[in-house]
């Protein structure tokens, strides 16, 4: 029986990373995270089932960490809304950065629609 090898380029896996990469640069130039979800959404139906679950969290990423942005200026002048930013801060790296690793060993997120890590 033969095994079919897949690279990163037939994969999908290079969109999947370029959003990452998006995303981290959307710290310092947000507009690039708007064009990274759109990338997101527009890739995820032709890669591979594994580079679709990274599809899926770095769309699931973005939407959360907008929805989380929002509740953060609703609460900015009761002070809270800082600390929500701060934790978004956190988490939106952690999440980029686990995907990103996720990605260069080739796997799959276990768990794609986790609102967590």
């Amino acid at each position: 029986m033969e095994r079919e090898i897949t690279t990163a380029g037939d994969s999908g896996a290079g969109g999947a990373k370029i959003v990452y990469l998006l995303y981290l640069v959307g710290l310092v130039f947000g507009i690039t995270g708007i064009i990274g979800v759109i990338l997101a959404y527009i890739n995820k139906d032709d890669a591979q089932p594994w580079v679709q679950t990274h599809y899926q969290y770095q769309i699931r990423t973005f939407w959360i960490g907008l929805l989380m942005m929002f509740v953060g200026i609703l609460l900015a002048l009761i002070v809270v809304g800082y600390l929500i930013w701060l934790f978004w801060l956190v988490w939106f790296i952690v999440r980029n950065i686990k995907g990103f690793q996720a990605l260069e060993k080739q796997q799959p997120i276990a768990n794609p629609t986790s609102w967590l890590f």
